[in-house]
């Protein structure tokens, strides 16, 4: 038996390694989530959230097999050509069955992000028909634009963007292709279905509804912490070689100095703002930083990234107020704040700190005009299209639980059980 392998053989190997090892990583993220919003909610509650997070990635995974991928990378304009059930049209060097295990997970974090804007008043049959409509839709044409070879990313000569910018939309790993089309999506969501009850009061004023257990929302950010160095440097997509390895180790010091920003700048700010170093808005903060990090982590120097992470960290406490106080809308996690605002955000902080193209660096807007076109491009149509499916959702069949369903628990209603049985 021939043994021989050449160089190309063993860079092609790691390479796929790597890829497969992020895409893990990447799904690890999806319990940190569960976690995240179960204990941020109440104990009522528990199984549903949980439950959602399961079947969001279960359900979608197949859809976005199916049907998702070839949206997102088939050939076309606006959206890619499906190629129903068949991915063997994108043609890689890396296994194109690893390539769509970890674009899947990318989908799924996407999706997940909704559920927590939504709890403890969605009906789970309506979060099941979000779930296929984000698979194989709302993230995949958006993700076409920019990931898939579309419009927003496209650098030949003649190109709209390059012939208005002259450079293209930068996303590196998805503040605004996955964080913020979610939180757009999140933020639509929650404001059609309405707040929960007795989260305002007669007066209109906020009335605090203290999740069940920070104990388990605190691991759940650890873990989407650790999931994030799978997140970030793995959108590299190579290991082998002086570049890559340079690149991924790079990407990994400033998502974590960003992630270390953000928690330390919105405890700052919250112990000002309300008297007290609030863990869940501190938690909140750390995920800001992330989120927020994300679509320059390659392109920003260690102190930009410090920098940034400690923006979204800021202002992702007073987008919560806003979003609370002001818009009314009930988030119970904080899930638009953190992905849609920091997504949006970050991607524009990229636009300013980019150690060659950056406004701060290079002393020319037209890379940061090309950042806040895509972001804007993008999350329009997140938005928009947030809004066609759950308005129809809930023309079709109702969003929302019955009055006595929410004030006994989803848990026993809609699934039977309970996370807690004391």
């Amino acid at each position: 038996m021939d043994t021989t392998y050449t160089i190309t053989d063993l860079a092609l190997s790691l390479d796929t390694v790597w890829m497969l090892l992020a895409a893990m990583l990447v799904f690890f993220m999806q319990p940190g989530f569960a976690l995240v919003e179960a204990g941020f909610t109440r104990t009522k509650n528990t199984a549903n959230i949980l439950m959602k997070n399961l079947l969001d990635f279960s359900l979608g995974s197949l859809l976005f097999w199916a049907i998702g991928f070839g949206v997102m990378f088939g050939a076309g304009g606006f959206i890619g050509m499906p190629h129903l059930f068949n991915i063997s049209f994108y043609q890689t060097e890396l296994p194109v069955e690893g390539f769509l295990i970890f674009q899947t997970v990318f989908c799924a974090t996407a999706a997940t992000i909704v559920s927590g804007a939504m709890a403890e008043r969605t009906k789970f049959s309506m979060y099941l028909a979000y779930t296929v409509l984000i698979s194989v839709l709302i993230y995949p044409v958006s993700g076409h634009w920019t990931w898939g070879g579309g419009w927003l990313m496209n650098g030949e000569a003649g190109s709209f963007m390059m012939n208005t910018f002259g450079t293209t939309f930068h996303d590196f790993a998805g503040s605004t292709v996955v964080h913020s089309v979610g939180g757009w999506v999140a933020l639509v969501g929650a404001a059609i279905i309405g707040p929960r009850i007795g989260k305002y009061g007669k007066d209109r004023k906020s009335r605090a509804i203290p999740g069940h257990n920070l104990t388990i929302a605190c691991l759940g950010v650890f873990i989407l912490w650790f999931g994030w160095f799978g997140f970030n440097p793995g959108s590299q997509l190579a290991a082998a070689g002086e570049g890559n390895r340079l690149a991924i180790s790079h990407v990994f010091l400033t998502t974590n100095l960003a992630a270390c920003a953000g928690g330390f700048s919105s405890l700052i700010v919250a112990w000002m703002k309300y008297k007290k170093p609030s863990l869940s808005l501190t938690l909140n903060g750390v995920l800001a930083g992330l989120v927020g990090i994300t679509a320059g982590c390659d392109l920003v120097s260690p102190v930009g990234a410090v920098l940034i992470g400690a923006i979204c960290g800021t202002v992702m406490i007073f987008a919560v107020d806003f979003i609370d106080h002001v818009m009314k809308i009930d988030d119970p996690v904080g899930a638009s704040s953190v992905h849609g605002v920091c997504g949006f955000l970050g991607t524009i902080l990229t636009g300013l700190f980019a150690t060659e193209e950056g406004l701060f660096y290079s002393g020319s807007a037209n890379f940061l005009l090309a950042q806040l076109f895509g972001a804007i491009v993008v999350g329009c149509w997140a938005a928009g299209m947030g809004f066609v499916v759950f308005k129809g959702l809930n023309i079709v069949h109702g969003l929302r639980v019955p009055a006595r369903v929410e004030e006994e628990g989803l848990d026993i209603y809609e699934h039977g059980e309970t996370a807690y049985n004391s």
